[in-house]
């Protein structure tokens, strides 16, 4: 996620494109580790052992085995705070950018002078000024 926000900042598209299917990889990767997980909870819910969340079923574990995993599920939870934080910005990002490019695309088409909110004149001032003064 840094490195797409990188990316997104500099503008660089090409490597974006580039980082798109290792993107999807890891996408497919979390889907798969989801889908374990949903597996594991409903074993343990067929087993009558809690199954509202890992952290509850890791309570079951025996005392040596269970401080690692808890701390394990502790470390995941913390990157999967990150990585919500890290998409955010890189959203945010994203939509900047949107903005700005809609903003120029406004500015040319209208030569920047924006069309008056009470216009009463004929034949306003109005045009883009790179558009149709190209000729």
């Amino acid at each position: 996620m840094g490195e797409k926000r990188r990316l997104l900042v500099a503008g660089d598209v090409e490597a974006l494109t580039a980082i798109g299917s290792r993107e999807q990889e890891l996408a497919l990767r979390l889907q798969a580790c989801h889908e374990s997980r949903q597996q594991l909870l409903a074993r343990a819910d067929a087993e009558g052992l809690p199954a509202d969340s890992i952290e509850s079923l890791s309570d079951k574990l025996p005392e040596n085995s269970r401080k690692n995993v808890q701390a394990s599920i502790r470390e995941a939870a913390s990157r999967s705070q990150l990585l919500r934080h890290e998409s955010l910005t890189n959203w945010v990002v994203v939509q900047r950018s949107l903005l700005h490019l809609s903003q120029m695309i406004e500015i040319i088409a209208t030569g920047g002078r924006p069309k008056p909110t009470y216009d009463k004149g004929p034949g306003s001032n109005s045009g883009g000024a790179l558009v149709d003064r190209a000729a």
